[in-house]
């Protein structure tokens, strides 16, 4: 009995080594991805069409955002300006990873709406110094084409705003061509990069789609967004490196300080999962105690 309890000893003792080390097997696997993908990353940005004047890409940087979408986004207000530094963003997720989080660390106001309870819960606990202030406002509701503006109005956010993030997986080409109530001067929307230009696609609208995820089943070209924005009186400016997000400008901003031969087809970025892995820093400790 003593025998088998010393070697059942001995066998515990192998196991917590073997998790040892398969512990630091992945921690070094998930250290030379990351640095695999930020030189890949670096490469990409080296190529002589990103540093045209005008170009977006080389400007990103992560603080809030999924990937590099916040210093996109920086740069093109350090470019147009902003007004009353207002946003609205949907499909926020838990808060800790979207596109106005970083702004508003900056002091930005601004509106949060997102369809599950437990994200709204999150925001609360995560952004309770932004609530607490009301410089922020989460609603949790499932936005349709139908209840959108008047989810907007009822918040108490109408007229123009500095930012509009899109970000539902779905039918955000359907919810954008549907708002009126409010005037973005910049539009941030993800794309179906599996789409390439020139082809026009777009899902078909339904009112409770969910994407499961995994389909390529969701949103639409780049090229559909890029004619509902000229439509709406929006330029196509730029794409992020990891070709998720679009942003637009308001025409009567872009002047010059834009590509100038920005289109679907200049401007288009293909899927790159990768850079997940090249965008990994910390997020900013505003929900504790700071002097400015």
């Amino acid at each position: 009995m003593i025998r088998r309890l010393i070697n059942a000893a001995k066998g515990f003792a192998k196991l917590r080594l073997v998790s040892r080390d398969v512990s630091c097997i992945r921690e070094d696997l998930a250290l030379n991805n990351r640095l695999l993908a930020n030189a890949e990353r670096d490469r990409l940005l080296a190529a002589p069409e990103l540093a045209a004047a005008g170009r977006l890409e080389r400007f990103g940087f992560k603080a809030f955002s999924q990937n590099d979408e916040d210093g996109i986004i920086c740069e093109i207000f350090r470019r147009i300006g902003t007004t009353d530094k207002r946003f609205i963003e949907f499909g926020t997720g838990d808060g800790l990873e979207n596109n106005s989080a970083y702004l508003l660390c900056q002091g930005w106001t601004g509106l949060w709406i997102d369809g599950a309870k437990a994200n709204c819960d999150a925001q609360k606990k995560n952004f309770g110094w932004a609530i607490d202030k009301q410089q922020l406002r989460s609603v949790q509701d499932f936005l349709t084409v139908d209840n959108i503006n008047r989810i907007f109005t009822d918040a108490g956010v109408e007229g123009e705003i500095d930012l509009l993030s899109v970000d539902v997986d779905g039918n955000d080409y359907h919810l954008w061509q549907a708002i009126t109530i409010v005037q973005p001067r910049v539009v941030v929307i993800e794309y179906n990069a599996y789409v390439r230009p020139p082809v026009r696609w777009v899902m078909q609208y339904k009112p409770d789609y969910a994407w499961d995820g995994e389909s390529t089943y969701f949103n639409s070209s780049l090229e559909s967004l890029s004619r509902l924005g000229d439509e709406k009186g929006y330029a196509l400016v730029g794409c992020n490196l990891c070709g998720l997000n679009a942003f637009f400008v308001r025409k009567d901003l872009v002047a010059d300080q834009f590509y100038a031969e920005g289109s679907a087809t200049t401007l288009f970025q293909p899927r790159r999962w990768w850079t997940n892995a090249a965008y990994n820093n910390g997020q900013i400790p505003f929900d504790r105690p700071f002097v400015q």
